[in-house]
């Protein structure tokens, strides 16, 4: 379904209780998280001595405050509050690096999480999930492949049963957070004969097992030497348990899925934080600096320029909003799906525009590492790539909203139009015998 049902009421209210835990969220992150971007390195570096000292205590207030995992229902220690209010807590986690690990929805562990706890067993839960949830280990997801990119079905990693053991070869590229992870996720080929979307499964590789190798680990360009954390990693007879398996055999491409739907959402979701704070960047700058003897803000390129970005925030805002409802109201992220990925389609380009205007406003001192304006111009392309590449995602969108619609035979291709105006004298021009069409006039 790709336009709103007739009559579908999308309520954006969380009540006075979660507005206030937002205005809380506010203030701690204002004042305790986004100093930390300052002084930590990576911050699911669990052996960082800084991040050791810092963070767990920012976690326990978090906890206190009722806001720990809140993509999690309350069965997994979450308190469940569902779409809309996760995007507007995340709006506000957005504007830090280290927001999302003090309140304990970073990737890719939520994502994992979700997959564990649909389709792990019990001992997985026990022996993955629970630590993973307490931030006592970190995850990482390893799908991408060199030569297929994001594109599942041009994988070539194979898991192949031996005995009760699964044994996997091949390799994986950007697998993000591999050189902290405790555990990854593997996406390989066990079904190489079967339809396109049926060839794969998903696996629980623990990273001590011989034969789990990081060949290296690749930053993005930008990022100091030696701080890589998208890791290229081959798997040379890797022996991994038959249980596990996560889902069913050649269900990998279904189980995948469980984590991207969501996943595209909360990226967006966090966009949104990172751009008003750009957004807040540029009107301070503008309102500080003069130039030819007035301020930026009284000259009309520079209110044009705060007029377009505060427009196209509020747009994307809205699109976000309106899908975190939609799945609230459904439960369905597939019942969804084309909100999903108009969401993803869009968020890149806001990114990129809000950022390059900042880098503009703000002259040389915007492409510096003084600031971050010039990292989050080349985040936008990251984002246009993570989680499927955007232009897949706009194919898929329009091939979607023509389902809606159909063809119609005549001479011009909206032969509605035609016919419309023909029923319409046929109807009236009994009663008003010299009735013209409206463009014959």
């Amino acid at each position: 379904m790709i336009a709103p049902e007739q009559g579908e009421d999308l309520d954006f209210a969380v009540g006075e209780e979660f507005a206030a835990k937002l205005r809380w969220a506010d203030e701690f992150v204002s004042t305790e998280v986004e100093p930390l971007d300052q002084v930590l390195g990576h911050p699911c570096d669990l052996a960082d001595p800084r991040r050791a000292a810092l963070v767990p205590p920012l976690q326990r207030q978090v906890r206190e405050a009722g806001l720990w995992a809140c993509h999690l229902g309350p069965e997994l220690g979450g308190p469940g509050y569902g779409q809309v209010r996760l995007g507007l807590l995340n709006e506000i986690l957005g504007r830090s690096r280290c927001a999302p690990v003090v309140f304990g929805c970073q990737a890719p562990d939520s994502g994992n999480a979700e997959i564990l706890a649909r389709f792990g067993t019990a001992e997985h839960q026990r022996r993955y999930l629970r630590p993973l949830l307490d931030n006592e280990i970190v995850s990482c997801f390893s799908m991408t492949e060199p030569q297929g990119g994001s594109d599942p079905t041009e994988f070539t990693l194979r898991a192949e049963p031996d005995g009760d053991e699964w044994v996997l070869n091949g390799e994986k590229w950007f697998s993000s957070n591999a050189a902290f992870a405790a555990f990854a996720l593997v996406l390989a080929v066990t079904e190489p004969d079967a339809r396109r979307h049926r060839r794969l499964s998903m696996f629980i590789v623990p990273t001590a097992t011989p034969g789990f190798e990081i060949i290296r680990n690749v930053a993005n360009y930008g990022d100091l030497p030696g701080t890589g954390t998208h890791s290229y990693v081959r798997y040379d007879n890797v022996r991994i348990p038959g249980a596990n398996l996560l889902g069913e055999r050649g269900g990998g491409f279904v189980v995948a899925q469980v984590r991207l739907g969501g996943g595209r959402v909360h990226h967006a979701m966090r966009s949104v934080g990172l751009v008003r704070r750009a957004l807040d960047m540029m009107c301070e700058r503008a309102l500080s600096r003069r130039s030819g003897g007035r301020l930026l803000a009284d000259t009309q390129l520079v209110q044009a320029m705060i007029a377009d970005t505060w427009l196209q925030i509020e747009q994307f805002r809205l699109l976000v909003l309106r899908t975190a409802a939609r799945i609230d109201r459904y439960q369905d992220y597939n019942r969804v799906r084309t909100d999903i990925a108009a969401v993803k389609i869009a968020l890149p380009t806001v990114v990129h525009d809000v950022a390059a205007r900042a880098v503009q406003l703000h002259g040389s001192l915007g492409i510096s590492d003084e600031l971050p304006l010039a990292r989050w111009v080349l985040d936008s392309f990251y984002l246009g790539l993570a989680d499927g590449a955007t232009d897949i995602h706009r194919m898929n969108l329009g091939r979607l909203v023509l389902r809606e619609h159909e063809a119609h035979d005549g001479l011009f291709p909206t032969g509605h139009l035609p016919r419309l105006r023909a029923e319409a004298l046929a109807k009236y021009t009994a009663e008003v015998p010299d009735l013209l069409l409206v463009d014959e006039r």
